[in-house]
């Protein structure tokens, strides 16, 4: 898969398919934009199989020594199938990337990522305001707003 919506999509019919069941999915990840969005769909495993986030962390600031546009994007993408048609939601949160880690808190790329009007990473800033401004609750409450909608 190449997008963060096919992955998604992948997903929910995985479970929709077999079990004939309404079903969502998500996908989500990093994307730099310096260096061709990488590692967009493989943010886990972007520096190997085993998905070590330490490693995901160092590849990627070893790659982006000594650039100076290190702006970045969280996306994430959720795929609704709903007694047969599909939908898709998305949500992003803009920022860029530190040169070293801050931080311990989240995981991932939570340490490097510094969301647009803030000084600190994601590894810092608590979960209640990264959850209020993160990538997966816009597209949670794109989700939400719909399904208030449909029901």
């Amino acid at each position: 898969m190449k997008t963060f919506h096919e992955n998604a999509f992948q997903k929910a019919h995985y479970i929709a398919d077999r079990f004939k069941v309404n079903c969502f999915g998500e996908d989500s990840g990093l994307e730099v934009f310096a260096i061709n969005k990488e590692p967009g769909v493989y943010s886990a495993r972007y520096a190997g199989e085993e998905r070590d986030h330490g490693k995901n962390i160092k590849k990627l600031l070893n790659k982006m020594e000594g650039m100076t546009d290190r702006s970045a994007r969280f996306v994430s993408s959720i795929a609704l199938i709903l007694n047969g048609k599909e939908y898709l939601f998305e949500g992003e949160i803009l920022g860029s990337i530190g040169t070293a880690e801050q931080g311990t808190g989240g995981f991932g790329y939570d340490p490097i990522f510094i969301p647009d009007g803030y000084q600190d990473s994601f590894g810092v800033l608590s979960n209640e305001i990264k959850n209020s401004i993160s990538h997966r609750s816009k597209s949670v409450e794109k989700l939400i707003a719909f399904l208030k909608e449909y029901v």
